[in-house]
């Protein structure tokens, strides 16, 4: 199976990449292609809502930036996974404004190949995902029809714990 990881961290050596490692760590050892896009350090726009994707585009986005290579490994990716530290009872804007820019990639309907989802979500306190969950449900499994495969969340001293990490690895190898 393609999988599709969006890291919406900007700490590249956080407690969300040890989460994103270890499960990329188990589902290559199951034999799955893994790809992370670090969207942090990609220069992406938030939508325009200019409708050209629905229009003129037919399905493209008019702004041509870092997110064409995500529009690229999207349409090979049979699961995508969201990661991303909670920020302000959401996830990263970085993120946002990636997630923000599927009104195009989901237009007239979603990538083809696309079937799964998981979030991954590191905070300080076990209370923080509302927000987050609130999009995984609605936009992904929700519009996009995509089967959920989970939702793995660490707080305070589960960031980087042994048993996180472990949980994350078998996730991956479990895949099938």
């Amino acid at each position: 199976m393609n999988i599709l990881i969006l890291n919406g961290s900007p700490r590249l050596k956080g407690s969300t990449r040890q989460m994103i490692d270890a499960f990329r760590e188990g589902a290559v050892s199951a034999g799955h292609t893994v790809e992370i896009a670090d969207v942090c350090k990609m220069k992406i726009g938030g939508c325009l809502a200019c409708e050209y994707c629905h229009t003129k585009g037919k399905g493209k986005c008019v702004q041509k930036d870092d997110m064409q290579k995500i529009y690229a490994l999207l349409g090979d990716a049979q699961m995508l996974v969201i990661a991303s530290p909670i920020y302000y009872h959401g996830i990263s804007g970085q993120l946002k404004c990636a997630i923000d820019r599927f009104y195009s990639a989901a237009y007239p309907v979603g990538p083809s190949n696309l079937k799964k989802a998981a979030m991954i979500l590191s905070s300080g306190d076990p209370d923080m995902y509302e927000g987050a969950l609130f999009s995984f449900k609605g936009d992904f499994l929700g519009y996009l029809g995509l089967e959920n495969m989970g939702v793995f969340t660490a707080y305070g001293s589960e960031n980087g714990s042994k048993q996180k990490l472990d949980e994350l690895r078998q996730f991956g190898q479990s895949l099938q």
